[in-house]
């Protein structure tokens, strides 16, 4: 058991269980507690938020896992106070264009239910920045225990202060926002207290590294921006239509769901990114393929059973999530919360190999074949949503239009690798089956002598 809870993939799954679970737990007390318009503008601001820290972090978190892999000690000391440089240029830059808005347009702002977003994001940038730049070096140094404890602090910590206020308090939405940045800001001290952020090392920080994480995160940072919009521009999209918060508030019950189906993806990949990083750097291209089908397959069988339960208990999730009032036809939009999570559970089925092909461009220092990768996803997404909203004026067609900008990513990302690397897909599926009887085996012979003993 010690073997197996201190390895990188568990305690990397942990982390992503302990932290959506919270997530989970936090977005289904909101729900609860708030009415439908006002919920939805919670998740503008969560949302809004998400996507902005995408843009903030993408310039170099994908370069420095990639660079600090194989590196003297002294360049590690150089590349992290460049990756802090550019997050505090970036955050000052973002906190500035977001202040400005918020003052040159503020009735707009409010109507459209941002108001959250920009009166408190910029406080939460600075609040965020060592915790966001602790976390990216750590999954850089595989370092999964710490990072399980800074996201059990965080998000636990958050969840700890809306069970309170759903129980006793009743705080209005900018007094949980005050709360949320204060969590924010003891697990961030934390990081500068421990030397685990890097910002120590700004000073370090020379042209030449600059210049190599930013030529990277130039594709990076648009990849991880178009990434977060393939989840966010649904939101957006449905905001700004005449369906409004309400209607944001609704397709965010099972959009949240699918969220359960992605805490292994994002275990696994952030365990693969490194190591297929690390074999493209020393030219084991073959190691490379061979972690490319590994990981594409076992997380292609495993999604499988997930999207299975996702798709018969739909109902049960649902009413779990969001409770009563999110099950049935809603009848300001015509939309069943139910039905969409059944469609999102069959665009669960194809997100491991998009994910692990975008992974695989990145290891092998294609990023701007992965970015002309998730752009048509994107565009791909956004054309169907415009479609969906204003031409079928159907929630339900907006998840359909995520399955096949999906389709397209795999296609596309799929095919470009290939080029790269000589792909037999028929290996994907086999080297999955293939992991999961070794597991077997392993837990079998670890069983087997503890029986012994």
């Amino acid at each position: 058991m010690r073997k197996v809870v201190k390895e990188a993939n568990f305690l990397s799954l942990a982390g992503n269980i302990s932290f959506s679970f919270f997530g989970f737990a936090s977005f289904a007390l909101l729900a609860r507690t708030f009415p439908v318009s006002l919920f939805g503008q919670w998740v503008l601001y969560i949302s809004s938020a998400a996507f902005v820290e995408m843009f903030r972090f993408g310039i170099t978190n994908t370069a420095i896992i990639r660079y600090l892999s194989g590196v003297s000690q002294e360049q590690r000391k150089q590349y992290m106070g460049s990756n802090g440089l550019i997050g505090l240029v970036a955050t000052i830059i973002l906190a500035a264009i977001v202040i400005v808005c918020n003052l040159l347009f503020p009735s707009q702002i409010n109507k459209a239910g941002y108001g959250l977003f920009f009166t408190w994001y910029p406080l939460l940038s600075f609040a965020n920045l060592p915790y966001n730049t602790a976390m990216v070096i750590m999954q850089a140094d595989m370092r999964f225990g710490k990072i399980l404890l800074l996201k059990v602090l965080n998000a636990g910590g958050f969840f700890a202060v809306i069970l309170v206020n759903f129980l006793f308090f009743h705080m209005n939405m900018t007094q949980l926002v005050w709360a949320q940045i204060g969590i924010v800001i003891l697990t961030s001290s934390i990081c500068v207290l421990a030397g685990w952020d890097g910002l120590r090392f700004i000073p370090k920080a020379t042209k030449k590294t600059n210049k190599v994480l930013l030529d990277f995160g130039k594709y990076t940072t648009f990849t991880l921006i178009g990434t977060n919009l393939l989840r966010s521009a649904d939101t957006l999209i449905i905001s700004l239509s005449p369906m409004g918060t309400a209607a944001v508030a609704l397709y965010s019950i099972p959009m949240k769901l699918t969220e359960l189906q992605q805490i292994p993806l994002r275990s696994f990949v952030a365990t693969a990114f490194p190591k297929m990083s690390k074999a493209s750097i020393l030219h084991k291209m073959d190691e490379v393929k061979s972690i490319f089908y590994i990981y594409s397959g076992a997380l292609t069988y495993l999604f499988i059973v997930g999207s299975l339960i996702t798709f018969i208990f739909a109902d049960f999730f649902v009413l779990l999530l969001g409770g009563s009032k999110y099950i049935g036809v809603d009848p300001a939009t015509g939309a069943n919360a139910v039905t969409i999570m059944r469609i999102l559970s069959i665009y669960g089925l194809i997100l491991p190999i998009d994910r692990m092909t975008g992974v695989g461009l990145d290891s092998i220092n294609k990023p701007a074949i992965n970015f002309l990768k998730v752009l048509l996803m994107v565009i791909t997404n956004v054309i169907g949503d415009l479609i969906a909203i204003y031409v079928f004026k159907s929630l339900a067609a907006v998840a359909v239009a995520s399955i096949l900008f999906t389709i397209l990513g795999v296609w596309v990302g799929y095919r470009f690798l290939d080029k790269e690397l000589s792909l037999d897909y028929r290996l994907t599926f086999s080297q999955g089956i293939e992991f999961y009887r070794n597991m077997y085996e392993k837990v079998k012979a670890q069983w087997v002598q503890l029986v012994r003993r």
